[in-house]
């Protein structure tokens, strides 16, 4: 069946969601020898980088279902997958919830003793892990059996049960918050909400350019991964998923060698991109970038449209002209998809941390949290959603699901304004704004962005407030460009950038080590630690 048919049959079945997109794809005809996912290391006799065909695909996620079937994994039981490589992620979750279990996707970076603490809040009936974790947990008794996912690959997929009947509500897994500020939060997704934008926005209309070929640099055991399989699958896209998505250099040679019509990515891999001069490489197969979590920087955004190849429609028909697009937005785990939509060319100029305009879907309120009301327009707020595409709630955890609710609507903990034309921006994260009295604010991630902006040399930036006995004082942390002079002075343009309150809290600014910044699993610097460091420094000074 032609791919745009078994795009409208899919959009139209209501049994379809996140859970059982590859069992929808085959009932409706789709052709077992098209794309299913390519991934960066060898997996089950197959190599790095050769694509696995949608047969091929569900004979790896049986073959799993049918092991972990056999040692006892049924319905509901809860299993937490701790793995490296996105092939072990990704094939392990097919196979459990073929089962209608609940993988527990965990990041691979995430510390062992916080891992242990983690699957303890989970309560899982088994944890899936490799060799890598295994070490990273020695020492530590997780308390329930480990099976090695070296192992689930080898069940004999003629033996895989039915798959499990998914319904709207049923959890298909479980992920996490990137924990920049404190253990990370376990958010359930269900069947219905974390299919509910691919439905709305990917398959209502034809195919957007550049989701031809997607390369993913996502972190896999994420909301977002799980959406990008199924978004790939849906469209009948070819995918290669990164194990990683923290080397820029890494993301870059994937690009060169596969030749990706659109990228896929967090904030974190623009800013890694940006140590390159992407002029110099083969970037022009890419015509899409796409983000999601965090909004993107101006200037890494600008990095990036700047290079590859788009086609656009000229009176003399189809031509293909230099520059890409970037499609930016904000999201969170919880959100379970980015909530706004703004789309970057080399010719626009809607920047200022505007993230654009609501999802179709999407329910958007700034309120304030003393009154649960909307603020005016201009006025930063809090950040309130309603949508389908909401996680349900905290697994575990009823105290923080019901705690970010507001007057009907989620509170994600950004902080945000809009203009006279519908348009949003994003200012902070809540946590890491700091209130300087008087009406003042200084807003870490604003103020990062105007140093950007405003000094050519500076690759990337953080802020790091505290609040002494005498006031608020700012240091300013500068990751430079390679070809920028670490001995130069930046004091006077960063101070020149910021706000008049902002700027009456700098303290210094320093050319800091990559290394000596503080980030969670996603690679979100923890502004949280970074400020205690900065309290102990102080302290001892």
């Amino acid at each position: 069946m032609a791919s745009t048919s078994i795009r409208a049959a899919l959009a139209a079945d209501p049994d379809v969601g996140a859970g059982n997109v590859l069992h929808k794809l085959i009932e409706h005809g789709a052709d077992l020898d098209g794309p299913g996912i390519a991934f960066d290391v060898p997996v089950d006799g197959f190599p790095a980088w050769q694509g696995l065909t949608l047969g091929e695909l569900r004979e790896r996620a049986a073959a799993r279902a049918a092991w972990l079937h056999a040692y006892g994994i049924t319905r509901r039981d809860p299993v937490a997958i701790y793995v490296t490589s996105s092939a072990d992620c990704f094939l392990n979750w097919m196979g459990l919830v073929w089962l209608g279990a609940i993988p527990a996707l965990m990041n691979p970076n995430i510390p062992g003793d916080i891992a242990v603490q983690y699957i303890a809040k989970l309560r899982a009936t088994a944890l899936i892990t490799d060799a890598a974790h295994v070490e990273r947990l020695a020492g530590h008794d997780v308390g329930i059996p480990v099976l090695d996912a070296a192992d689930t690959g080898t069940g004999d997929p003629a033996l895989a049960p039915a798959p499990f009947k998914l319904h709207a509500d049923d959890p298909i897994a479980i992920t996490h918050s990137s924990g920049t500020t404190r253990m990370p939060t376990a958010v359930v997704h269900s069947h219905a909400s974390l299919f509910h934008a691919t439905r709305k926005i990917r398959l209502s209309g034809p195919r957007a350019q550049g989701t031809e070929r997607i390369l993913s640099a996502l972190p896999a055991p994420h909301a977002a991964g799980i959406m990008t399989i199924n978004h790939a699958l849906s469209n009948r896209s070819e995918l290669l998923f990164l194990s990683r998505q923290d080397d820029g250099g890494a993301v870059l040679d994937a690009i060169e060698q596969w030749k990706p019509t659109g990228v896929f990515g967090f904030a974190v891999t623009w800013a890694e991109l940006a140590r390159f001069d992407l002029e110099q490489h083969d970037m022009d197969s890419v015509a899409l970038w796409f983000n999601t979590g965090d909004c993107a920087h101006e200037p890494h955004i600008r990095n990036l449209v700047n290079v590859g190849s788009r086609n656009v429609v000229t009176r003399e028909g189809v031509k293909r002209v230099k520059g890409s697009s970037f499609v930016d937005g904000l999201g969170s785990t919880e959100m379970g998809h980015s909530a706004f939509h703004i789309t970057h060319r080399p010719d626009t100029e809607r920047y200022g941390r505007c993230v654009g305009v609501p999802h179709v879907f999407a329910d958007v309120a700034l309120l304030d949290t003393a009154t649960g009301e909307e603020v005016p327009v201009g006025q930063v707020g809090h950040f309130g959603l309603k949508s389908p595409t909401l996680a349900p709630g905290y697994w575990n955890d009823h105290v923080n699901t019901y705690r970010n609710r507001l007057n009907g609507y989620y509170l994600t903990g950004d902080l945000m304004f809009r203009d006279e034309e519908g348009y949003y921006y994003h200012v902070d994260r809540a946590v890491d704004s700091v209130d300087l009295g008087n009406g003042d604010w200084l807003y870490t991630a604003m103020s990062e962005e105007q140093i950007l902006r405003a000094v050519p040399d500076v690759r990337d930036c953080t802020i790091v407030s505290v609040r002494t006995d005498t006031g608020v004082v700012s240091d300013v942390l500068l990751s430079l460009h390679s070809s920028a002079d670490p001995d130069a002075d930046h004091t006077e343009a960063v101070r020149a950038a910021l706000t008049p309150a902002a700027a009456a809290t700098l303290r210094k600014v320093v050319v800091f080590p990559d290394e000596n910044i503080v980030t969670g699993p996603t690679g979100k610097v923890r502004k949280f630690l970074m400020r205690q460091r900065h309290l102990a420094e102080m302290a001892n000074a």
